[in-house]
């Protein structure tokens, strides 16, 4: 493996080496911050734009990107789905974490530049669930989708 590697870097091309180091990314976040080895490909860094509302800006990578050179349907479901879900879980007790339940997604326009930026906000925060509302804008400040989600509270089981 490591003689494979080894020919991708030196030999292959600079998507298959931005892949590499994509990889390279996507384990140190994991081993850093115990993410998911997804938000380590996306390059996933949130935060608090308010108490409401909660933002991710990440770079298009050649990993985004579907065979039309637009970043793929599923990327930006999966955006729109992790910023709601960082968001509902970075505002729960200890105790408690949410999953989705429902996921919607309006694709507007192709989602092409250099870079994305997400923000989610509540939409219905009841005890057990939660309706959200996720926007996706490129570069150019232009909403290129829009989702909503409903996510479930539950209890974490005691160790």
């Amino acid at each position: 493996m490591i003689e494979e590697l080894n020919n991708i870097w030196e030999e292959g091309s600079e998507e298959e080496r931005e892949l590499l180091a994509l990889t390279l990314q996507s384990i140190r976040q994991r081993r850093e911050r115990k993410s998911v080895f997804l938000s380590g490909f996306l390059g996933l860094q949130g935060r608090f734009l308010d108490d409401r509302t909660y933002s991710f800006e990440v770079p298009i990578t050649t990993f985004m990107k579907n065979s039309t050179g637009a970043v793929h349907g599923g990327i930006l479901a999966t955006l729109i789905d992790s910023t709601m879900g960082s968001l509902i879980n970075r505002s729960l007790p200890p105790d408690k974490y949410a999953v989705t339940t429902e996921l919607k997604v309006n694709y507007l326009r192709p989602a092409l530049g250099e870079s994305l930026r997400t923000e989610a906000t509540f939409l219905h925060r009841g005890q057990t669930l939660v309706v959200m509302d996720t926007s996706i804008y490129d570069d150019r400040n232009k909403r290129v989708a829009h989702g909503t989600g409903t996510f479930i509270v539950l209890d974490k089981k005691a160790k």
